[in-house]
């Protein structure tokens, strides 16, 4: 089975790991600031906070811009689950914004409208996760703008998307949000096994991201409520968590950013060998908006269904069965039983239900071979056609 997405890792990953094994460290030791170090200067951002995982990343973001009972949290429904639960880990109610029919990415003329009509209702949220999906950057410009006008702190979900860029800017640099958060899954672009980082270019955010992944205490003086009792004193000041990354991880992905730039050539390569062998296929190719750069972590197509004699159901199961291991990122996030649960429903969001029920996730990774891709396309034209 050729799988929809796989790490790549070399010997310079293992000696990497191998290294740490070896040293005084396995957690709170070097490699993790060494970590967020490469990390930030990639995208060049000014601060980094590594964690254990990407929603463990965007819950404390969200604290730390002051989310909390009361408060809205808006994103998009064609996403994974953490992109919304973390405003709801928070106590804050979660809504979404429908998507653009294009990029698959949160519409911003629909959250234009919708923000018009939360202002007259006094419903406006406090924050707005942007997720990048597949490595599609948002159109921040304009998101930006209405945080301006509208008053909401911006999160952008890069889970898909480092190695990207807008407007000639790296995907993590923050220049039109107040923290940005990355995955480092095994199935992303860079992996740390498990493990997330927010970057931020925001001191104060910094710090308070920095204190709850590690369960609000500090040995810092000049944060304690009272004196230092001695060189072993340290105060819990907030309620924090346990989400610090290992140095396992974090010397992992240093290796790993080493190959970045590698590992999104690659992608682009296998991109548009799939753009030219399956034009004439009836799928809907990825979009590309104007002025940004996709880190592609997936290569999504859409089913032309009314010229395939097939149901989506159908076309996918076949090309499983038939050794190509596709996947469909995501189920809409108010369709999933918790979120009905809590008012939502099918036909809430159009567009997003509407790509439901057309998007398959093709094979795209690193080490694809030419022969594997060649097979991928060759199990799509003998089920479509």
């Amino acid at each position: 089975m050729i799988p929809y997405g796989k790490q790549d890792i070399n010997q310079q990953d293992i000696d990497a790991i191998f290294s740490v094994l070896k040293s005084d460290f396995l957690t709170q030791g070097p490699q993790v600031p060494a970590f967020e170090k490469v990390v930030t200067e990639f995208t060049g951002s000014k601060f980094g906070c590594a964690v254990n995982s990407a929603t463990s990343a965007l819950h404390i973001a969200c604290l730390a811009l002051g989310l909390g009972n009361g408060d809205i949290l808006w994103t998009t429904p064609v996403t994974f689950v953490a992109s919304s639960n973390c405003g709801l880990y928070c106590g804050a109610n979660v809504d979404f914004v429908d998507i653009d029919s294009r990029t698959y990415n949160l519409c911003p003329e629909k959250l234009e409208r919708k923000l018009i009509q939360a202002e007259e209702t006094g419903k406006l949220p406090k924050v707005l996760v942007a997720v990048h999906l597949c490595g599609q950057p948002c159109d921040m410009k304009r998101i930006h703008e209405l945080s301006k006008r509208y008053g909401f702190k911006i999160i952008e979900d890069a889970s898909h998307a480092i190695g990207g860029s807008y407007q000639n800017t790296k995907i993590g640099s923050c220049a039109y949000s107040d923290i940005t958060v990355f995955s480092f899954h095994p199935v992303k672009i860079v992996t740390t096994a498990e493990g997330g980082l927010a970057v931020t270019n925001n001191q104060g955010l910094f710090d308070k991201m920095n204190l709850l992944r590690s369960h609000g205490v500090t040995r810092d003086e000049n944060m304690m409520k009272g004196e230092s009792h001695g060189g072993w004193y340290y105060e819990q000041i907030e309620l924090g968590y346990n989400y610090r990354m290992t140095e396992l991880q974090a010397a992992l992905g240093v290796s790993q950013m080493q190959r970045l730039e590698e590992f999104i050539v690659a992608r682009h390569a296998l991109a548009r060998r799939y753009n030219e062998n399956l034009k004439d296929l009836p799928i809907t190719l990825p979009f590309q908006l104007e002025n940004t750069y996709s880190g592609l972590h997936l290569y999504v197509i859409r089913l032309q269904l009314e010229e395939i004699n097939k149901t989506h159901k159908q076309v996918f199961d076949e090309l499983r069965e038939k050794g190509v291991g596709v996947n469909l990122h995501y189920i809409p996030v108010h369709t999933q039983p918790y979120y009905k649960a809590m008012g939502f429903n099918w036909g809430d969001f159009p567009e997003a239900e509407k790509y439901y029920q057309e998007a398959i996730s093709i094979p795209m990774f690193h080490g694809m071979s030419v022969e594997q891709q060649d097979k991928v396309v060759a199990t799509l034209k003998e089920v479509l056609v």
